[in-house]
């Protein structure tokens, strides 16, 4: 899977960027920083003019790749999605059994992350606690209905119907199939999210982990069909 994931190349929707930050060194700097820096200080404490001062780069440079932080916000969550849907992908594709399969998917989805050495600029880890921290900033806003329509969250839309696809699979007679695929993913982030600020509201902790928590709840959820 590793000599896989090098040859892989996650497309972001080209609206997100000014010009691709994977298409120079100074733009991979941008990125491999700016994941640094927002999980050193928050998304809200994170400016352009501190990323220049971190790079030693002009902060208007930064404007030739990025419009403003929320882009680049939009640009490392679809990133993180991307990158969740390619190892996902590439675990479930010889799987035929379809309970295995789904079981399968929401491990990827839901586990620890471990950082990839695929892609040597991107520190996954932290990434995806930016994304635990921060992916609701990327969507609430004024603009979420406009930001939809031009593709903007496309990628996590399109992993959350891959998780609905196993869903149906395994009981199509299941009524609420979308709203559990969502939830596993949202649920996902709230339930990390809580285990680090809000222990007393979770169950999971270091012996009980998300991954654990929505297998449960799904298998719990759905009637399989025989031949499933």
């Amino acid at each position: 899977m590793e000599r896989l994931m090098q040859s892989i190349r996650i497309d972001i929707n080209n609206k997100i960027y000014v010009k691709d930050p994977e298409s120079s060194n100074l733009g991979k700097r941008i990125i491999e920083q700016s994941i640094l820096m927002i999980d050193e200080m928050g998304f809200e404490s994170f400016t352009f003019r501190k990323l220049g001062e971190r790079i030693k780069s002009n902060e208007s440079s930064i404007y030739r790749y990025f419009e403003n932080k929320h882009k680049l916000l939009l640009y490392l969550t679809s990133w993180y999605w991307g990158w969740l849907e390619y190892k996902m992908v590439f675990a479930t594709n010889g799987i035929a059994d379809k309970k295995e399969k789904l079981r399968a998917a929401i491990e990827i989805l839901t586990q620890t992350v471990e950082e990839d050495i695929s892609f040597s600029h991107i520190n996954e880890i932290l990434l995806s606690k930016i994304v635990i921290n921060e992916y609701s900033k990327s969507y609430l806003t004024k603009e979420v209905d406009q930001e939809n329509k031009e593709g903007y969250f496309i990628i996590y839309k399109r992993l959350v119907n891959r998780l609905y696809e196993m869903i149906v699979a395994m009981d199509n007679d299941y009524p609420y199939p979308s709203s559990l695929a969502s939830t596993i993913l949202e649920g996902c982030l709230h339930q990390y999210f809580l285990k680090e600020h809000f222990p007393m509201l979770t169950d999971c902790n270091q012996t009980t982990t998300p991954t654990q928590y929505f297998t449960d709840l799904v298998f719990r959820t759905l009637k399989p069909k025989n031949n499933a």
